[in-house]
Parts: structure tokens; C-alpha cells; sequence
């Protein structure tokens, strides 16, 4: 793991914020490089552009198990959780955790004529009830890296007849995920899957989920090429109907990304990833600090430390302020030396 990471990565300073935004491999940024050199020259990328959202498409479908017919493109959470929000009918209940990401909440609090109940991540299972449209969750929580129990939540789900729509943002690449557990998945890939920004991922049952494609372009067309004017005769009959015309140089470096965390293996990244946070989870209560309760967790956030993030900062130690929470994050480029960089610039 430390010696591929070593020829993928070499930041210049302890990064510990990938729950922000993660590192982009070696791999990735040669790939673009080439392509927009290629570009400036005048030659063509759009066919580049194509072939990389299919085997980035296909990678991430491997990496959370289903087919990649399953699998949309484009980039971001808000625009696959609007167009979700738009498939229910007014008055439809829809749960969501206390403190979630906006952008998989306000896409539905937004809609004004949804029922939009705000409950406690630990108490979302037994809030399911009769009526129950659709209950929205992040698999891992941003604001301090708790994770949802996904089983109790589906079970609860299935017996009312609800659906499920999993943010898989912050566990994507180092939590061992299982779309097809949910109906529907949602998943930025610029954090743990090491992506630019630009390139995201929808999952969808096989009979699509009854979803509009309210957004669809000419790239949602079944030939594409021939669907650029006037109404798209034929949308593609799998999930690239919800495809988002592509931002072409993320996806480029998305390809070689994705692969190399389906190289690396989820759960040995998640082995590496989990034993780093265990460390500082450790440490830091050493020094006297109560992390926020996640176990398994790779994010660890610790109350009463947020403003430490700036002064961290300028010893070149880089962690994020979460609601109020100094909130430090580990993934396969980190080492126990960078654990205990944190540990001795927060003990100063």
C-alpha cells in the first residue's frame, strides 16, 4: 500500500482533509495533462472524452457491485437528488438525518409541497413507517463520520414500502459499498475515490426507479450522435439516460483514479484507512479530547478543537472545521507519521 502510494502521491505538507477533497493520483493528472495538450493542438477529445465515462462507469459499477447498465454519469449529488425529488408526488414523506449534507436534503426541502421529516441518524430506522416515501441517508456523515446502519435502515425501508437513497460520497473508496442494497445511490468522487471535481455517480434498479430524466441532453439519447437536435427520439435504454453531458477532463482523469482503487482493493484500503483513525482516535483522547463516537469509522471528529484548523494549517498540517468539530480524515496516502505529526502540533 505505502510504496504504491508513495509513487502516486507526494504532497508537500500532512494531508489529512480527504473527506474535503482527496488527493489525485500521479496517473490521473498525466492523463489529463496529455489530453488538454492534445486539445490545445487542435486534436479532437470528444471521443477520448466517451471512452473514459464508459470505463469509469464501468470501474465504479464493479467497485459497488452492480451492473454498469445501472450506473449514470455526471456531476453532482444536488442534480441526481433534484431529479429524484421531482419523481414524488406531492405531500410524499421523505426522512433524512439531523445534520446530512445539504445537498442530498435541500433538493427535497426545496420541492415545498413534500413532507419532509428531520429525524436523528441513530433513530432513522424506526421512523420508517406506513406512508413513507423515500428515506435519504449518507452511508457516512461529512460533519463528523458516523456511519448510518444501512441493513436496519433497508429492512425498515423494504417493510413499508419505501424506497432508499444512499449518499455514498464520503465512503465510496475506503467503506465497502453495496448499491444494490439501495434503490438508489448518489456519489461525488472527488473525495476518497481521488477524482476532480466534476465527476459523479447515480445507481438505479434495473427497471430504472420510475425516474424522469427531467435533465436529459443528446448524451442521454441511445445514439447519442443522433440525438444532438430537436427531442431525443430515443432515450438509452439503461441508466445513461441520466447521463449528464460529461465534463470531459474529470472523467479522463477518473478512469485511471477509480482504477487504482480497484487495484489497491476497498478492503485493504479500508484495513489502512480505519487503523490511522484508530491511532488518532487514540492519541487524541490521550491528550484529553472526546472524539464523536464513530467506530470503523475513517473520519474521526473531535469537539472543542475547530479553531485549531487555522493555526494547523500553517504548520502545514491540513484538517477541516466541521460544524465547530476539527474534524481529520485518513486514506491510503497517509502514514502513522502523519498521525503523529496532528498529535504533536495538537499537543503544542
Amino acid at each position: 500500500m505505502e510504496s504504491l502510494a508513495g509513487a502516486e502521491f507526494a504532497p508537500h505538507t500532512t494531508y489529512l482533509t480527504t473527506a474535503s477533497s482527496g488527493l489525485i493520483p500521479a496517473r490521473s493528472v498525466a492523463a489529463v495533462k496529455a489530453v488538454l495538450d492534445g486539445s490545445a493542438a487542435g486534436r479532437p477529445v470528444i471521443d477520448v472524452a466517451f471512452e473514459a465515462v464508459e470505463e469509469s462507469r464501468a470501474t465504479y459499477a464493479r467497485l459497488v457491485g452492480v451492473p454498469a447498465r445501472r450506473v449514470a454519469a455526471g456531476s453532482s449529488v444536488a442534480a441526481y437528488a433534484g431529479m429524484i425529488a421531482t419523481s414524488l408526488p406531492p405531500g410524499a414523506e421523505v426522512i433524512v438525518a439531523d445534520g446530512d449534507f445539504s445537498s442530498l436534503v435541500n433538493p427535497f426541502a426545496v420541492r415545498g409541497d413534500l413532507k419532509l421529516r428531520i429525524v436523528p441518524l441513530e433513530e432513522i430506522a424506526e421512523a420508517v413507517r406506513p406512508g413513507t416515501a423515500l428515506v435519504a441517508v449518507s452511508a457516512v456523515q461529512s460533519a463528523d463520520g458516523r456511519i448510518a446502519d444501512l441493513d436496519a435502515i433497508g429492512e425498515a425501508a423494504r417493510t413499508h414500502g419505501a424506497r432508499t437513497l444512499v449518499d455514498t460520497s464520503q465512503a465510496a473508496g475506503w467503506f465497502p459499498v453495496n448499491a444494490d442494497e439501495a434503490d438508489y445511490t448518489v456519489c461525488v468522487a472527488y473525495k476518497w475515490l481521488m477524482c476532480p471535481r466534476g465527476a459523479a455517480f447515480l445507481t438505479v434498479p434495473e427497471d430504472l426507479g420510475g425516474l424522469t430524466p427531467v435533465f436529459a441532453g443528446w448524451v442521454a439519447g441511445e445514439r447519442p450522435w443522433d440525438s444532438c437536435y430537436g427531442p431525443v427520439a430515443e432515450l438509452a435504454h439503461s441508466a445513461r439516460r441520466f447521463d449528464e453531458s460529461p465534463s470531459v477532463y474529470s472523467y479522463v482523469a477518473a478512469r485511471h483514479s477509480l482504477a487504482l482503487i480497484e487495484e489497491l482493493g476497498t478492503e485493504a484500503i479500508a484495513a489502512h484507512d480505519r487503523a490511522l483513525a484508530d491511532r488518532f482516535r487514540a492519541g487524541v483522547t490521550g491528550l484529553g479530547h472526546r472524539p464523536v463516537a464513530a467506530p470503523g469509522s475513517a473520519i474521526v471528529s473531535v469537539p472543542g478543537l475547530g479553531d485549531a484548523a487555522s493555526r494547523l494549517a500553517e504548520a502545514e498540517v491540513h484538517v477541516s472545521a466541521r460544524a465547530g468539530n476539527l474534524r481529520a480524515s485518513f486514506h491510503l496516502y497517509n502514514t502513522a507519521a502523519d498521525v503523529d505529526r496532528l498529535l504533536e502540533e495538537l499537543s503544542r
